[in-house]
Parts: structure tokens; C-alpha cells; sequence
């Protein structure tokens, strides 16, 4: 019978740290485990999680991002609230070691001279890379990251890279967003179209969601991670994944998460309220530069 260190173990967490796109949410589970768990838990899963506490925040030089770095107080505090005293204190230590290193590391950076901007061909294919909300969010940081980020390869990459993705979560699901749009030549606007594809999307939870359970195999995985066969612990064939919160990923620690494919309908509704601020651009005259 599978039991919490099994649990645990098919989070990936140890992996999640060291890509930098993942740390932020890494660390808030990690949190909310530490937080609503930690004392429920068998000694030896203790000492593993103590383990990743410290691997977080040793890692957190590397980080260059604020919401990195917002992630890893939100994990102290945790830290600060649950740990026993000695262990809070090695990683208390931890974490303030790494504190000094990164802001040297962020001092050193801001004294580098003749920093180039990158060219917007190089911006376009870097973008390409990124999934919808760092998409978006990407789009808001200056002008010139904003037309980038608005380019139609990038939207039509994202819609053959949404695509791939859905067709390992869920068959049933893969069609209903994705039709010979992609065969097709001509100048497309692929940002319009995965606009449009997106609103009438019924599953929208999963275009937006950075973790899934599977429900075949029970084990939980990174979405993104779908369509380039990165994926950990899943071992069936054929998928049906849904999206799942923080918290329920502490349900699902504690042998108490029961998936259901209402949680999607009910999620629908919140997401056609969110929507709109999916796609809501900043005025010219808000950007930096």
C-alpha cells in the first residue's frame, strides 16, 4: 500500500528547485507541507523534507527573480512555525547564507557595463518556449518584450506546443481545442486564434495550471512538463490528468485528496472571470522603458 513517503516521493520537488521556472511553486508546496503536515508526518519523511527545506534555499542564490525570492520567505515562514527549534535554526542559517549570496550575486550583476538589449528575433525564439501565463506575464515587462511576446510564431508555437500537451492529458479533451489550424500556410493571427480557442475551451483550468493528478496512475506532475516527456512517476499509457491547487497537493500527502472530474467544472467558472485578465495589456505609457 502506497504510503506518504510514496506520496512525496512523485511530487519531484528535488528536481523542481533547480529550474528556475519552477521554484517559486516548488517552494509554496513545499510551505503549505511544512506548514500543514510536517508534524503528522513518519520521522524518516521529516528528515527528507528538512533535506529539501535546505536544498531550496541553498539553491536560492541562483534565483534572479523576486517572486523567487517571495517564494522563499513564504517557505521560511513556514520554516519559522512548524520545525523544531534546532531544525529551524540549520535551516534559518541556511537561508540567510543564501540571502548574502544572492544579493552579491545581484550586486555584481548591476555593476556589469555595455549591457545589450537582445534582438527582437532572439526575444521572439525565447518566448517561444514559454507556456501562457509566462507568456502574458512576459508581455508586461517593457515595450519591446511586449511586441516580442505578441509576434504570431510564438502564439503558434504555443498552440502546437498546447496541443501536444493535450493529447498526453487527455484524449477526450485534445480536440476540442486543437483542429488543421496548425496545417495550415499563410499569415495567420495565431494570437487570435488561440484567443478564441482558449475562451471556448471547457478545460481551461489546464491551460493555466502548473500541476495535474493523474488519475490512472495517482500521481501528481508538472502540466507543462507534458509534452516533452519530462514527466515523473506517471506509469499508465493513457492519462486523464486534473488540475490540482496547493493545498489539495497536501491532501493528496496526507492520503486525503479524492479526485473528481467535478473539481474541473468547477473551476470553469472561476477562470471565465479570470480571463479577461489573461489578455489585458498594459497601456503604452506603463511600460519601464
Amino acid at each position: 500500500m502506497e504510503g506518504p513517503m510514496d506520496r512525496y516521493h512523485k511530487l519531484g520537488l528535488q528536481q523542481s528547485f533547480s529550474r528556475i521556472y519552477q521554484y517559486p511553486l516548488a517552494c509554496k508546496e513545499l510551505g503549505l507541507i511544512v506548514k500543514l503536515s510536517y508534524s503528522k508526518l513518519p520521522k524518516n519523511l521529516q528528515s527528507l523534507v528538512l533535506q529539501d527545506v535546505l536544498t531550496a534555499f541553498g539553491l536560492l542564490r541562483r534565483m534572479q527573480t523576486q517572486t523567487a525570492i517571495h517564494a522563499a520567505n513564504t517557505l521560511l515562514q513556514a520554516v519559522e512555525s512548524a520545525l523544531p527549534k534546532q531544525k529551524k535554526a540549520q535551516a534559518v542559517t541556511e537561508f540567510k547564507h543564501a540571502m548574502v549570496a544572492h544579493k552579491r550575486h545581484s550586486k555584481a550583476r548591476n555593476n556589469e557595463e555595455d549591457l545589450v538589449e537582445l534582438p527582437q528575433d532572439v526575444l521572439v525564439h525565447v518566448f517561444s518556449f514559454l507556456d501562457l501565463q509566462s507568456l502574458l506575464s512576459s508581455s508586461q515587462v517593457c515595450r519591446s518584450w511586449n511586441i516580442a511576446s505578441s509576434d504570431s510564431h510564438v502564439w503558434k508555437t504555443l498552440y502546437t506546443n498546447t496541443s501536444n500537451i493535450l493529447s498526453k492529458i487527455n484524449n477526450h479533451v485534445h480536440g476540442e481545442l486543437i483542429n488543421d489550424k496548425c496545417n495550415q500556410e499563410g499569415s495567420l493571427d495565431w494570437k487570435n486564434i488561440y484567443k478564441k480557442a482558449y475562451e471556448a475551451f471547457s478545460w481551461k483550468k489546464l491551460l493555466t495550471s502548473s500541476r495535474g493528478f493523474c488519475k490512472h496512475c495517482h500521481a501528481i506532475v508538472w502540466v507543462t512538463d507534458m509534452g516533452n516527456n519530462k514527466t515523473f512517476g506517471l506509469k499508465c499509457k493513457y492519462h486523464q490528468i486534473n488540475p490540482i491547487s496547493t493545498r489539495q497537493i497536501v491532501e493528496y500527502i496526507d492520503g486525503e485528496y479524492a479526485s473528481s472530474d467535478s473539481d474541473n467544472d468547477s473551476d470553469c467558472n472561476s477562470y471565465d472571470d479570470f480571463a479577461p485578465k489573461l489578455w489585458a495589456y498594459p497601456r503604452r505609457s506603463e511600460f519601464s522603458h
